[in-house]
């Protein structure tokens, strides 16, 4: 009896310990060894989302959508807001960018003004012309509704706004396009297009591609609009303020009209680009075009393949870009000759060189 006494230890009701397997740490869990006591398991890290904040736990538990565990995953943590703000370098050199270009699209447009009586401004309606800088700058401004936190009014304005003034600046430039041929054409004898030439027709044909633009607008904001939108999904330690598109048909819906004119103003600037004109406009308007639709072919693959903020500076850069290739092409080439080559923005010259092109082309 004293041996079995002593055996025991000194009698006492402590409960044996397991010297098979000890507590698992947090951040772990059990699983039990097939074929051996339920004394005996592995300590198993919790998965991707989940904690065990204590001891000795069986199960791993899922943190709340808003927040993401510690590095021992111990305990749940939030998680990092993001969206584009100015403060970070990202968003103010797009918001630099998008201001430098507006200022000189200004510049370009009171160049314009000043000079509104010399040739080269009024050989392609320079109506138009005043109409095309003012949309390409409000384009550029455009872009500076993507940065900061989404809110409703943000949501809905940033879409709208751009689809808007995009087809407003598109269908000026196939207006210029339009006046170019009709202007040419309506210098032949016995030309019934003579009756053709003023404002009547590139006035017409802006208001009307643009009122196709605002009704798509207008049914996609009366359907499904945009709305501000909080993603835990897409990026597993951040949380995302985006805005949700409400209804993708209408929004690709908007960017393939866009497409449309674009591709439609290639084409007619295209096979008019020969015209032995001066100051003819469709080979600039060409150039225009070709880097305008360039630009949204490559910005659907990359839109859809980004997550989070730069899902937004993706379509920034596209619009950024796609209105200072339409600045440059179409406007430049006139402020160069302005600016520095007076002698050439005359009547004679124009008649002159006019000749001249057209005795190449023959």
């Amino acid at each position: 009896m004293k041996e079995f006494e002593k055996r025991m230890g000194d009698g006492s009701d402590r409960i044996p310990q397991s010297v098979c397997s000890e507590d698992c740490l947090p951040g772990h869990r059990k699983r039990s060894r097939e074929g051996q006591p339920p004394c005996c398991f592995d300590c198993i890290p919790c998965s991707l989302g989940e904690i065990a904040n204590r001891s000795g736990s069986s199960e791993c538990i899922n943190c709340p959508e808003d927040e993401w565990p510690s590095e021992r995953h111990d305990k749940c943590i939030p998680k990092l807001t993001e969206f584009l703000t100015y403060e970070e370098p990202l968003g103010t050199s797009i918001a630099t960018t998008a201001i430098f270009f507006s200022l000189i699209t200004a510049s370009v447009l009171c160049i314009f003004i000043k000079y509104r009586d010399t040739p080269i401004v009024k050989a392609n309606n320079r109506e138009l012309s005043y109409l095309l800088l003012v949309s390409i700058m409000l384009c550029f401004l455009s872009s500076l509704t993507f940065i900061g936190q989404p809110v409703k009014t943000t949501c809905i304005v940033r879409q709208t706004f751009f689809g808007i003034i995009f087809s407003l600046c598109v269908s000026s430039v196939l207006a210029k396009t339009i006046t170019v041929i009709v202007a040419f054409n309506a210098r032949k004898p016995n030309s019934k297009l003579k009756d053709w030439v003023g404002h009547k027709i590139p006035s017409s044909m802006v208001l009307f591609c643009s009122l196709v633009q605002i009704m798509i607008c207008s049914i996609w904001l009366a359907y499904a609009p945009p709305f501000p939108e909080i993603n835990t999904r897409s990026v597993n330690k951040k949380v995302i303020l985006e805005c949700n598109e409400g209804q993708t048909l209408f929004f690709y819906s908007m960017l393939g009209y866009l497409g449309f004119l674009a591709s439609v103003s290639f084409i007619v600037a295209y096979f008019a680009r020969a015209l032995p004109d001066t100051f003819n406009e469709a080979r600039y308007i060409t150039f225009s075009m070709l880097i305008f639709l360039s630009v949204w072919l490559a910005f659907v693959p990359a839109y859809v393949s980004t997550q989070g903020k730069y899902t937004v500076a993706v379509e920034i850069f596209a619009i950024l870009s796609s209105s200072a290739g339409l600045l440059s092409c179409i406007f430049f080439n006139k402020c160069y000759i302005i600016l520095l080559r007076p002698e050439s923005n005359t009547r004679n010259s124009l008649i002159r060189k006019g000749r001249l092109n057209k005795t190449h082309i023959k």
